[in-house]
């Protein structure tokens, strides 16, 4: 299988804004690089990721001078807290919003989305507890600038939008790290930031995140959900609302509604397949039909239908690299859940065991809650060798925790 890219947000873009000033259409584009028409819209709607090959070729083919092949390199399994030095992103950004000044160029909401796009990158390798604080100093510093600049009404909606998109970003790591009264005020910072902006997408990932949120405390989170996908409409990129559906049927699954719940993932399947010009919002980046598998097998677990949810779940964990640390031993308790619903004890605590093995020294504490949860469902099997040595290997690791946490009280507010 070939390496997975590290693309640069911009690269969509300048993709397309350099086909459009050589005067290719797509199809000319695409015959010329012997490349299909559909792949190359997908690259400029961010839909798909280029390898260094094609980004290279792209680069020729439309006479960038290396700076198109410049925005794709290859990931080299560096992993987490590595990886912001492979890849440059903490060298290479641009300066903080404190920096400039009381006068708000036109430019300035655009660096500043650019440069909350990488910051983003960040959550794919970081837990909450590692990225909490540098994202909330962006959030106060572009509060302080909407505050205290001077600039144009065009320009001052502008920078709600990233305020918004700003907070979300602060309030998911918040959430990531437990500080839950936290992140409920950064989402509703971010909802209000939305609304004033006029952006309806961001208006509805604020009532998607804060459905989340409900879901995590038990309560129902079906009508914050559906607001959600109702807020954003018909007229939403594809990207958009392929994420919303996903995390409707979420809300649908953990509230034991199957049907509703399989309409929600039909609807965002679709989504991703549906052809569209303008670019998506680089908050959805990472929506693709990984994502989409991984969503619809979490919802077969949860609604306890194990041959739907494993088959699922291991064919895209198979894929999945464990640089994603947080993520994958997430989706592998997920895994885990399911197997146990399958009556397949041992191979659960198997697939459990892996899920702490990568879970380990992550910033985050859902990893954590997820595997205690599927630990205790081993309970009433504990004669058994298997999950005698996961109950051990569990302990361990929340020792290991506690340490951890005494030795570094430098962590978020918690509630």
């Amino acid at each position: 299988m070939p390496a997975r890219s590290i693309v640069d947000p911009r690269f969509p873009s300048e993709l397309r804004r350099r086909r459009i000033e050589r005067g290719y259409s797509l199809r000319e584009l695409a015959r010329s690089l012997h490349q299909g028409k559909t792949y190359l819209h997908e690259l400029e709607t961010g839909t798909k990721v280029p390898t260094v090959e094609v980004a290279r070729r792209l680069d020729v083919g439309l006479d960038a001078g290396g700076e198109l092949a410049a925005l794709v390199s290859a990931d080299t399994g560096v992993r987490r807290r590595d990886v912001i030095a492979a890849t440059g992103l903490a060298v290479t950004l641009p300066r903080t919003a404190a920096g400039y000044g009381r006068q708000v160029g036109a430019d300035v909401p655009a660096q500043l989305v650019e440069r909350t796009a990488r910051l983003r990158r960040l959550d794919d390798y970081l837990g909450g507890a590692d990225t909490y604080r540098l994202f909330s100093a962006e959030v106060a510093a572009t509060a302080a600038l909407i505050r205290d600049g001077a600039y144009t009404e065009n320009t001052g909606q502008k920078l709600l939008a990233v305020l918004s998109e700003q907070a979300q970003l602060a309030g998911w790591s918040a959430f990531d790290a437990g500080a839950h009264t936290e992140s409920d005020r950064l989402y509703r910072m971010s909802l209000d930031a939305a609304r004033d902006a006029d952006d309806q997408a961001l208006v509805a990932n604020a009532f998607a995140f804060l459905a989340y949120q409900e879901l995590a405390h038990g309560r129902p989170g079906v009508d914050l959900a559906t607001s959600a996908v109702e807020t954003a409409g018909d007229t939403a990129t594809p990207g958009v609302r392929a994420l919303l559906h996903c995390r409707r049927a979420w809300a649908h699954a953990v509230a034991g509604d199957a049907g509703s719940t399989e309409t929600q993932l039909a609807l965002g399947a679709t989504a991703l397949t549906e052809h569209d010009d303008r670019p998506d919002p680089d908050w959805v980046y990472w929506v693709d039909r990984s994502e989409i598998e991984i969503m619809t097998g979490r919802c077969w677990t949860v609604l306890h239908r194990p041959m739907r949810a494993i088959k699922t779940l291991e064919q895209v964990l198979d894929t999945y690299d464990d640089t994603h640390a947080r993520d994958k031993s997430l989706y592998m308790s997920w895994l885990a859940d399911a197997i146990l619903d399958g009556n397949e004890i041992e191979q659960a605590c198997n697939v459990a065991s892996r899920a702490i093995d990568l879970a380990a020294g992550v910033g985050s504490t859902r990893p954590y809650r997820r595997i205690g949860e599927v630990v205790d469902r081993t309970e009433p099997h504990k004669a058994l060798e298997c999950v005698s040595d996961l109950h051990a290997k569990f302990r361990t690791w929340t020792e290991r925790r506690q340490l951890t946490a005494a030795a570094t009280p430098d962590t978020p507010p918690n509630p």
